[in-house]
Protein backbone atom coordinates (compact mmCIF):
# COMPACT_ATOMS: atom_id res chain seq x y z
CA UNK A 1 0.00 0.00 0.00
CA UNK A 2 1.35 3.49 -0.84
CA UNK A 3 1.77 5.91 1.91
CA UNK A 4 1.69 9.92 1.70
CA UNK A 5 2.95 11.70 4.18
CA UNK A 6 2.72 15.45 4.57
CA UNK A 7 4.22 17.83 6.65
CA UNK A 8 5.21 21.34 6.97
CA UNK A 9 1.96 23.18 7.87
CA UNK A 10 0.92 25.38 10.99
CA UNK A 11 -0.33 29.01 11.56
CA UNK A 12 1.11 32.18 9.72
CA UNK A 13 0.25 36.02 9.35
CA UNK A 14 -0.80 36.91 6.62
CA UNK A 15 2.10 37.73 3.61
CA UNK A 16 4.11 34.87 5.16
CA UNK A 17 5.10 32.21 3.33
CA UNK A 18 5.18 28.18 4.51
CA UNK A 19 6.41 25.06 2.70
CA UNK A 20 4.88 21.56 2.49
CA UNK A 21 6.47 18.55 2.20
CA UNK A 22 4.97 15.15 1.19
CA UNK A 23 6.83 12.09 1.19
CA UNK A 24 5.92 8.86 -0.94
CA UNK A 25 6.20 5.51 0.37
CA UNK A 26 7.67 4.07 -3.28
CA UNK A 27 9.93 5.34 -6.26
CA UNK A 28 7.80 8.10 -8.00
CA UNK A 29 10.54 8.21 -10.94
CA UNK A 30 8.15 7.57 -13.60
CA UNK A 31 4.14 7.51 -14.98
CA UNK A 32 2.55 9.61 -12.42
CA UNK A 33 1.31 13.46 -11.63
CA UNK A 34 1.94 14.23 -7.71
CA UNK A 35 -0.53 16.93 -7.22
CA UNK A 36 -1.48 19.24 -3.65
CA UNK A 37 -4.95 19.69 -2.85
CA UNK A 38 -6.66 21.82 -0.21
CA UNK A 39 -10.06 21.92 1.34
CA UNK A 40 -11.61 24.46 3.15
CA UNK A 41 -14.29 24.39 5.74
CA UNK A 42 -17.76 23.85 4.22
CA UNK A 43 -16.23 23.92 0.37
CA UNK A 44 -14.76 21.14 -1.45
CA UNK A 45 -11.54 20.42 -1.79
CA UNK A 46 -9.49 21.64 -5.27
CA UNK A 47 -6.58 21.36 -6.88
CA UNK A 48 -3.47 23.84 -6.14
CA UNK A 49 -0.93 22.46 -8.16
CA UNK A 50 0.26 19.53 -9.74
CA UNK A 51 3.53 18.07 -11.52
CA UNK A 52 4.48 15.22 -13.36
CA UNK A 53 6.87 12.48 -13.86
CA UNK A 54 8.47 14.67 -16.45
CA UNK A 55 8.18 17.76 -14.71
CA UNK A 56 5.43 19.63 -16.40
CA UNK A 57 3.70 21.51 -13.36
CA UNK A 58 0.25 22.95 -13.19
CA UNK A 59 -1.52 25.81 -11.06
CA UNK A 60 -4.79 26.54 -10.19
CA UNK A 61 -5.10 30.38 -10.79
CA UNK A 62 -5.56 31.92 -7.36
CA UNK A 63 -2.03 30.50 -6.85
CA UNK A 64 -0.30 31.75 -9.93
CA UNK A 65 2.75 33.66 -9.25
CA UNK A 66 2.52 32.52 -5.25
CA UNK A 67 2.77 28.96 -4.95
CA UNK A 68 5.90 26.61 -6.33
CA UNK A 69 5.50 23.24 -7.05
CA UNK A 70 8.97 20.63 -7.26
CA UNK A 71 9.59 17.29 -7.36
CA UNK A 72 12.49 15.24 -6.31
CA UNK A 73 12.21 11.90 -7.35
CA UNK A 74 15.56 10.39 -6.08
CA UNK A 75 13.87 11.18 -2.64
CA UNK A 76 10.40 9.91 -3.46
CA UNK A 77 9.14 13.50 -2.20
CA UNK A 78 7.16 16.57 -3.85
CA UNK A 79 6.97 20.21 -2.34
CA UNK A 80 4.88 22.92 -2.62
CA UNK A 81 6.40 26.54 -1.46
CA UNK A 82 3.88 29.05 -0.60
CA UNK A 83 4.68 32.77 -0.48
CA UNK A 84 2.90 35.67 0.09
CA UNK A 85 0.07 33.82 1.99
CA UNK A 86 -3.73 35.28 2.34
CA UNK A 87 -5.94 34.31 4.89
CA UNK A 88 -8.62 32.76 2.51
CA UNK A 89 -4.99 30.70 1.64
CA UNK A 90 -6.48 28.61 4.76
CA UNK A 91 -7.13 24.75 4.50
CA UNK A 92 -5.79 21.59 5.37
CA UNK A 93 -3.54 20.74 2.35
CA UNK A 94 -3.60 17.01 0.87
CA UNK A 95 -0.99 15.66 -1.45
CA UNK A 96 -2.31 12.81 -4.10
CA UNK A 97 -0.13 10.56 -5.93
CA UNK A 98 -1.82 9.34 -9.22
CA UNK A 99 -0.18 6.19 -10.77
CA UNK A 100 -0.88 6.80 -14.93
CA UNK A 101 -0.51 3.05 -15.64
CA UNK A 102 -3.27 1.86 -13.41
CA UNK A 103 -4.92 5.42 -13.00
CA UNK A 104 -4.90 5.11 -8.92
CA UNK A 105 -4.96 7.78 -6.64
CA UNK A 106 -3.11 7.53 -3.70
CA UNK A 107 -4.20 10.68 -1.05
CA UNK A 108 -2.05 11.65 2.46
CA UNK A 109 -4.12 12.73 5.47
CA UNK A 110 -3.29 16.27 5.08
CA UNK A 111 -1.99 19.25 7.10
CA UNK A 112 -3.37 22.42 8.25
CA UNK A 113 -2.74 25.50 6.91
CA UNK A 114 -4.00 28.74 9.01
CA UNK A 115 -3.31 32.03 7.48
CA UNK A 116 -4.87 34.86 10.21
CA UNK A 117 -3.20 37.77 12.00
Amino acid sequence: QVQLVESGGGLVQPGESLRLSCAVSQSISRFNVLGWYRQAPGKQRELVASISSGGTSFYADFVKGRFTISRDNAKNTVALQMNSLRPEDTAVYYCKLTVLLTRDDYWGQGTQVTVSS
